[in-house]
Parts: C-alpha cells; structure tokens; sequence
C-alpha cells in the first residue's frame, strides 16, 4: 500500500482533543485521523449511495406497498408485544 505525507495544520483546541481522544482510544494521533477520513468518506459514499438508489424509486409502488402492509391476524409465536402497537405510516400494522 502507497502512503502520502501531508502536513496537517489542525487548530490547537482540534489537536488537543484529537490526541486525547486518541489516547483513550488506545491510538496514535496520525491512525486516529486516517480512521477518522476513512469514516468520513464511508459516510459520504453512503449518502451518495442513498441519493441514487432514491433517484431510481417508484414512489407509487412503494407507498402502495406501505398501504399493504401487515394484516389482523395474530402474531407469531415470540412476535408479542406488551401492548398492542400501531404503524403511524399506515395505521393497519
């Protein structure tokens, strides 16, 4: 695996609370922040997956769906609820 150098100016108080966390975390400065791009970029890969998944939604389909949901019958064996409980989205399940 190929490493970069950058030199990183972070603010004092962001340092400060960096290394500590680090430290508590049993970490090195330098692996805490690659830990910390890597989950930034793993969130914004998310969010983009989510975008295009949305883009591509049948709206109707899936309120259809939402419509359909769940029946009167009883629950399963170990599927009880204390109290009964009812679907806000469509009120049936």
């Amino acid at each position: 695996m190929t490493q970069a150098n950058y030199a990183l100016r972070l603010q004092s108080y962001l340092e400060a609370e960096a290394e500590r966390v680090a430290k508590k975390e049993g970490t090195t400065l330098k692996q805490f922040i690659n830990v910390a791009v890597a989950e930034k970029l793993s969130a914004l890969r998310t969010a983009d997956y989510f975008r295009e998944r949305a883009a591509r939604a049948n709206m109707t389909d899936a309120l259809a769906l939402l419509r359909s949901c769940g029946t009167d019958a009883p629950p399963q064996e170990g599927d009880e609820l204390d109290e009964p409980q009812r679907n806000p989205v469509c009120g049936k399940c």
